[in-house]
């Protein structure tokens, strides 16, 4: 992971959150060629909105992203996104997840999600002579 900022139009800025998704009830849904491609769709989807998944990786129940965003992007609205479209997809290559995990309905990930982000910016105070 790299250190410098990105510039936009009018702007600098370093913008990286942590997200976790779970799958619907906690079902051990996930394998491992499914984390792999659940890898693939969301660095497709994040490239689309023009941003970057730094790190990625998951166990049978959760997936953990690292994503480098832009200020422009409401995050609420990307992760809904990633959502969406990673659940979709899974749910369509693999059509009997949904008989085996979720008791036929269309279901992937819980409604919910975490998410969290860190501060890059390092202040050096100095001394003022007052």
């Amino acid at each position: 992971m790299s250190n410098a900022y990105n510039h936009g139009f009018r702007s600098v800025y370093r913008l990286n959150a942590h997200i976790v998704f779970v799958v619907k009830y906690r079902k051990q849904a996930i394998s491992e060629p499914i984390l792999s491609r659940l890898q693939e769709i969301f660095k497709d989807t994040l490239n689309k909105w023009d941003c970057e998944l730094l790190e990625f990786n998951g166990e049978s129940d959760h997936v953990h992203l690292l994503i480098d965003y832009k200020p422009d992007k409401p995050l609420s609205t990307l992760i809904g996104n990633l959502k969406t479209v990673s659940s979709r997809l899974i749910r369509k290559e693999n059509p009997d997840l949904s008989k085996k995990y979720f008791y036929g309905k269309p279901y992937f990930w819980t409604g919910s999600y975490f998410v969290a982000s860190q501060v890059f910016f390092s202040y050096q105070p100095t001394t003022n002579s007052f």
